[in-house]
């Protein structure tokens, strides 16, 4: 199993997921071109994708999904929640429960709740029968459930939105810096490393950093606070950023 990221923060999301003959990917928040464009950097083709898993309906998640799956007659997967807060005319949908584990393929997929300022989110984590891949880009506070979800994974994406003190003294407005920071918003870099402290890392081959904010955090701050946990070099950590996401990590 393998996994790559095409681009990670606030002007689109998406990342790919492959086990066997089985692509999935997580998001779309790019439209059709620049999806082409992303996937052909990883040598791959939109034909060549399976299905488009959903976490929810805001716009740097969603925006792509439709218009993809339409031009390439992907089967779209989601919760009723965030159905019923967009639209998907023309696209085959697939309602899931993000307590219920399914599979596309040679893929299982086991989504689970998060707490973030949308309908029905959810975040998934992925295995081929030998490995485990964890993801988690938008959520406002660690969970036990969520800890539970991702305790033996052995890769992890983590949302590390940002540096509190660099939200706190930036330029946002504070309506704005408080749905960040609050318990629906996003994860900062302590939140993100609590995370990673409380599960198991003993069999972890990657950790990466995603959703960044390009105005609220530094990628070094981001990756010394998941290195800290590790007790790893800051440079073994890797980032997911918005205009490259990252290459593929091959999980074993």
């Amino acid at each position: 199993m393998r996994f790559a990221s095409l681009g990670s923060g606030s002007r689109g999301n998406a990342l790919v997921v492959e086990a066997g003959r089985t692509r999935v990917l997580v998001d779309c928040g790019f439209g059709p071109r620049s999806l082409a464009a992303r996937l052909e950097r990883l040598g791959l083709e939109a034909a060549g994708i399976d299905a488009i898993l959903v976490t929810h309906e805001h716009s740097d998640h969603l925006s792509g999904v439709a218009p993809c799956a339409r031009r390439h007659g992907l089967e779209v997967y989601l919760t009723h929640g965030t159905m019923s807060a967009a639209r998907f005319e023309g696209v085959s949908v697939r309602v899931i429960d993000s307590h219920a584990p399914f599979a596309i393929g040679d893929l299982e997929i086991r989504p689970f709740p998060v707490p973030h300022d949308a309908r029905e989110p959810a975040q998934f984590a992925f295995s081929d029968g030998s490995a485990c891949l964890g993801v988690l880009t938008d959520a406002g506070r660690v969970t036990p459930h969520m800890v539970a979800m991702l305790a033996c994974c052995d890769a992890l994406v983590l949302e590390c939105n940002h540096d509190v003190d660099m939200l706190a003294g930036g330029r946002y407005p504070a309506h704005l810096k408080r749905r960040i920071a609050g318990p629906y918003g996003h994860l900062d870099n302590a939140a993100a490393a609590e995370l990673l402290a409380q599960v198991d890392t003993g069999r972890i081959k990657h950790v990466i950093a995603a959703h960044l904010s390009q105005e609220n955090n530094l990628p070094d701050l981001a990756r010394a606070a998941l290195a800290r946990v590790l007790g790893c070099e800051p440079a073994w950590i890797g980032l997911a950023d918005q205009d490259n996401g990252c290459d593929w990590r091959q999980l074993y």
